[in-house]
């Protein structure tokens, strides 16, 4: 272990980054915790605020376009006053639209919600455009997608912990309790002020653009020099990475927002609350070892030849949940929730590859590019309004341009 925490968050002058290393992947948990929540109020609203699939899919739709809306101030803000601010910042924003959903309970209407979502997914935009790159220099720059992806394996805990939170609070609640939705957010703003209180205090090493520099050199060519000028919509296989980071948010988002749909319409003895347990046990247990193991298995396999096998995979999964082959359907649903568990931090990683001083500027489009999680859902159902398993077609599109884009990342 030892030598495991040496070769990970040990720079090269032999300063340890472990306990910064730390505290930033409690924030990989808080926001995957949220979004994990997401999941159960698609399904909640549907019934709640009678919604079509289609209509439920604003759940999702105006947390990931804050990511679009917020994602460049988030990283102006970033550059201006350093990531630590950056990091208190989102928290408050976090918690405030955890708060609001107490007042929101009292109106009875799917619009104040969204509304307390849209200002809880800007904070979270703040957190991810500061931890996401934090994570990848705080060690080794040949380490980067492998911390990333250790970072992102305690995200995948957050996803476990919101659903069944989540479901219990929720779908457990008493017909008639009004205050159901709120009490599972009021748990987390209160733990959020908590942790922003704690960044308040202390010390967090300011990764400064030399790092920065340092951790992500521009490519080795005999046009080094001129490489830093070239900007970032010029460079094609960044163009790809965004494009392909957009279709897997697109593919995530979906595939977590209609999986309680799917499993109750595959199997009708299924109900919400045991559908959310699946979620929580079943998928989302298998996104968290997926991360686990993905981080460990680019010590010996390269993190764009992972991407490629795990991309094939999935497309395959995503044919045999179409088909609905019964119980065969339902574990290929499952399996494809560890085959992308490694795709964003990988993606990620893979897009800030050469970056230099554009690092934060390309973070923030990466971050950007969540937003294409805001469609999927809305699209998924409406295509899969009478049956959901068509609606899976979104995800397989997707995940076949993500295969595309891993076979044009260089070996």
């Amino acid at each position: 272990m030892k030598q495991t925490n040496k070769s990970l968050f040990r720079a090269e002058n032999g300063k340890s980054y472990l306990i910064p290393f730390i505290l930033i992947t409690c924030l990989f948990l808080l926001w995957g915790f949220a979004h994990g929540l997401l999941d159960v109020l698609n399904k909640h609203f549907q019934t709640e605020f009678t919604m079509s699939k289609a209509e439920s899919g604003l759940v999702q739709f105006v947390t990931y376009i804050a990511y679009f809306l917020m994602a460049l101030p988030a990283g102006s803000f970033m550059k201006r006053f350093g990531y630590k601010r950056g990091i208190i910042f989102g928290l408050l924003l976090f918690a405030l639209g955890a708060f609001l959903f107490i007042p929101a309970v009292m109106i009875h209407s799917a619009s104040p919600f969204l509304v307390a979502l849209f200002i809880i997914a800007c904070g979270l935009c703040m957190l991810e455009t500061a931890a996401n790159p934090y994570s990848t220099v705080l060690g080794p720059t040949e380490s980067a997608a492998q911390r990333l992806n250790l970072s992102q394996s305690f995200n995948g805990l957050g996803w476990i912990l919101g659903p069944l939170v989540g479901g219990l609070l929720i779908f457990g609640a008493e017909q008639g309790d009004q205050f159901a939705l709120a009490r599972p957010y009021l748990l987390i703003g209160i733990v959020v002020i908590v942790v922003a209180l704690i960044f308040c205090f202390i010390h967090l090493p300011e990764i400064k653009e030399e790092i920065i520099d340092e951790a992500f050199p521009d490519e080795k060519s005999t046009l080094k020099e001129m490489t830093p000028t070239i900007p970032l919509w010029k460079r094609k296989q960044f163009v790809r990475v965004v494009i392909a980071q957009a279709c897997y948010c697109a593919a995530q988002t979906g595939i977590f927002s209609f999986f309680i749909n799917y499993v109750t319409e595959i199997d009708t003895q299924i109900s919400n609350t045991q559908a959310a347990k699946f979620l929580a046990f079943g998928g989302m247990a298998l996104f968290m070892f997926g991360r686990l193991t993905g981080s460990f298995t680019m010590k010996w396999l390269k993190p764009n030849k992972l991407l490629r096998q795990y991309a094939f995979l999935s497309i395959v999964c995503m044919l045999l949940v179409i088909s609905s082959i019964d119980v065969i359907s339902l574990y290929a649903l499952y399996c494809s929730f560890f085959f992308m568990s490694i795709m964003f931090p990988t993606i990620f990683a893979l897009g800030l590859e050469g970056m230099g001083s554009k690092t934060k500027k390309a973070s923030s489009y990466l971050v950007m590019s969540v937003a294409g999680g805001a469609f999927s859902p809305i699209l998924m159902g409406h295509i899969g309004e009478s049956q959901m398993a068509i609606g899976f077609i979104i995800p397989l599109l997707a995940f076949s341009y993500i295969l595309y884009f891993a076979f044009t990342c260089k070996d």
